[in-house]
């Protein structure tokens, strides 16, 4: 597991966690110059997902990892934690689990599913050899960047970078994440004091991902933006200024 520091000037914190089968240099790529300029950004590629020969073992293994990384070098505390997608799991639970502080969680248009041991065995049964059949050959390669670039606007090279993840991670690893955080539940009306939960909500995931965000969280900070999940990280300038925006504004609300 790794941790990668930059923009060790700036006074703000701010922890990046990529979402499924990706690590930070490809899931935050597109806007990490732009991060990099304002906030001390920890960057932070999972067990599995590091360039190394490890395995990622289960959610809570890796959150511990992760807190104890906050505490050994941040005192335990950060200005922010920002989640993509999976990476939001790691978001709930460092707050949940009260163990490190975070002023401000920023979930990325994660849909938070849980669910029971079966239910999670048959999903990653279905999704996982899907997850690891996009590079199989040309043809699928084919098929799954031209899937990408309509559903995400993805350009031609994000696409392709994208596809890497899913060719050089372990399939074990992969299944372990997937299935794991399914197993990983968050509390109702979670609400730590001096610590804001703000979501980043795409709305074209449907409104159900709405209901779980306040379901979770007591008074949630909901930014509403009319895209597919996670566009923003992909979808190339007018989606990404939009949500940086509000991610700025984040950033100097109170707590």
């Amino acid at each position: 597991m790794t941790f990668e520091e930059f923009g060790k000037e700036n006074k703000k914190t701010m922890m990046l966690l990529p979402g499924t089968c990706c690590d930070w240099q490809t899931n935050f790529g597109t806007v990490f110059p732009r991060l990099a300029e304002k906030y001390h950004l920890i960057c932070v590629n999972y067990d599995g997902f590091d360039g190394s020969d490890s395995i990622f073992p289960d959610m809570i293994t890796v959150t511990e990892k992760i807190e104890k990384y906050i505490i050994e070098n941040h005192d335990g505390r950060l200005d922010a934690a920002l989640g993509s997608s999976l990476g939001s799991s790691f978001v709930g639970q460092l707050i949940q689990r009260r163990n490190v502080h975070i002023d401000h969680g920023i979930f990325g248009s994660p849909d938070l599913d849980q669910s029971g041991k079966l239910s999670a065995k048959l999903q990653s049964m279905l999704v996982v050899p899907l997850l690891t059949s996009f590079t199989k050959n040309d043809k699928k390669q084919k098929r799954s960047k031209n899937l990408l670039m309509k559903t995400f606007l993805m350009d031609e090279e994000t696409a392709d970078k994208f596809m890497e993840c899913f060719a050089k991670f372990s399939p074990v690893s992969i299944r372990n994440e997937y299935y794991t955080d399914l197993l990983t539940y968050l509390e109702d009306d979670i609400k730590v004091e001096h610590t804001k939960a703000h979501f980043i909500y795409a709305n074209k995931m449907g409104e159900k991902y709405l209901k779980r965000y306040r379901r979770y969280f007591r008074d949630p900070d909901i930014r509403e933006f009319d895209m597919q999940h996670e566009q923003w990280l992909f979808g190339g300038e007018k989606y990404a200024a939009l949500v940086l925006d509000a991610i700025y504004d984040f950033m100097e609300m109170p707590v």
